[in-house]
């Protein structure tokens, strides 16, 4: 009798307390997989080399932690507990930043604002994955980079867009000739540090692209098939949030968990909105957005953001973006318009890689699937196809390099690319 009632004990016990949320059981695949991968490694030394280039110590020190100790600490989780985790998403919640229609995501709304880390709820969770081994976007149809790796691939091509646009900018509109703004026709060639009209943070130029997707890491883990774990889209309730009026902010929670993650690291109000705006600039009558965004991840971070100076109020109580780098003069939230940094716009202009990588993707599927027998894989044997096959393919061969070679040569090219992979046991 005794017995029965100390294991019912136990079983009552076991129902109060949630059960210890397990991180993905594909993980060690993919992190193999893209570490042998030429496509990854290679964009992945290219963003190392990039963060090397950062000049602010802190920003450049933190940035080559997050992204190559594979020990870092999660900061914006530290000693974050279960029952601090639920205030937090209560939080969010009253502010409208996550939406409670959502309940149904599995797990809860916890496990999509909290995914599973390693010794979470410590001095020091850990990343579930590498950071070079978690994919770009979503699983299957639309996911962009949607493979071990594809996150390096993704960040690399963006950040060598933002280079470009940066001194794109820097070409046609801070080059003076006889005193007045003269197109550079070395549009290119310019270097940041060419003396210029004006000023263009590099540091931000270079990081953002890096930092925006890095809780990509948590939130896309992978399954033992070959798949990832579902995203809560969250930083707004969907329908009210252009400041109570009508509009939507809800976005994939590893834009926010990322924003949160940087601010945990103490980097700057321009960066930070500089980070949060590669989902939507705060232009157009899109401000909102961003501010819900770093509202949300300061709400993480346990931060103020008025305080930390990320957000400022405005004369009708409003939270709105700050007047930064200006010297006294118009604070143009007064005005009824945005304050903007031009490392924003290109920080979102840098990210729009997706509308061809995600069709990519999506078609390239169709044509390995096609091409599939050949190769002795049955698309409806989901793990064998997605970790012999699929996700080999393309990790080391991506999806936008498939369709391209599609576009140009038919079956037979990407076939020829597939026979290469065969030969050398990658598929």
């Amino acid at each position: 009798m005794k017995t029965r009632f100390a294991a019912l004990s136990l079983f009552l016990v076991a129902l109060l307390i949630p059960a210890l949320a397990q991180t993905g059981a594909g993980n060690g695949n993919a992190i193999a997989l893209a570490q042998k991968s030429p496509a990854v490694q290679t964009a992945f030394n290219y963003l190392i080399g990039q963060a090397q280039q950062l000049q602010d110590t802190n920003l450049r020190t933190q940035t080559l932690d997050a992204i190559t100790n594979r020990s870092t600490c999660v900061l914006h989780r530290a000693n974050v507990s279960p029952a601090l985790q639920q205030t937090i998403l209560n939080q969010l919640l009253a502010g409208g930043l996550v939406d409670p229609n959502d309940a149904n995501f599995p797990g809860g709304l916890i496990a999509g604002v909290y995914p599973a880390i390693v010794n979470d709820g410590t001095a020091c969770p850990q990343l579930p994955q590498t950071f070079f081994s978690a994919p770009g976007s979503v699983f299957g149809v639309g996911g962009h980079h949607s493979y071990p790796g594809g996150l390096m691939v993704h960040e690399a091509n963006n950040e060598t867009s933002d280079n470009y646009l940066a001194n794109q900018y820097r070409a046609m509109y801070g080059h003076a000739a006889g005193g007045f703004v003269a197109l550079d026709p070395k549009v290119l060639n310019k270097s940041p540090k060419e003396k210029s009209t004006v000023f263009i943070d590099q540091d931000i130029i270079i990081g953002a692209p890096i930092w925006h997707d890095w809780g990509k890491s948590i939130v896309f883990q992978w399954n033992a098939d070959g798949s990832e774990f579902p995203e809560l889209n969250f930083g707004g309730n969907g329908v009210t949030d252009a400041w109570g009026a009508a509009g939507n902010s809800k976005t994939g929670g590893h834009h926010i968990i990322s924003v949160a993650e940087s601010m945990a690291r103490g980097f700057s109000p321009a960066f930070v909105i500089a980070q949060a705006s590669a989902h939507s600039n705060p232009t157009s009558g899109n401000e909102y957005k961003v501010v819900n965004w770093v509202h949300a991840a300061a709400i993480m971070a346990q931060i103020d953001p008025v305080a930390a100076g990320y957000l400022m109020v405005d004369a009708s109580g409003k939270l709105r973006l700050p007047a930064l780098r200006k010297l006294g003069d118009i604070d143009l939230a007064d005005q009824g318009q945005p304050n903007v940094l031009a490392e924003y716009t290109l920080h979102n202009l840098s990210d729009a890689d997706f509308t061809y990588s995600g069709p990519a993707v999506t078609e390239v599927q169709i044509i390995l699937a096609t091409l599939a027998p050949r190769y002795g894989y049955d698309p409806s044997n989901a793990s064998v196809y997605n970790n012999g096959y699929r996700n080999p393919v393309l990790s080391f061969s991506t999806a936008e390099h498939l369709l391209m070679l599609y576009s140009g040569q038919g079956l037979a090219g990407v076939q020829a690319e597939l026979d290469k992979l065969k030969k050398d046991h990658i598929i």
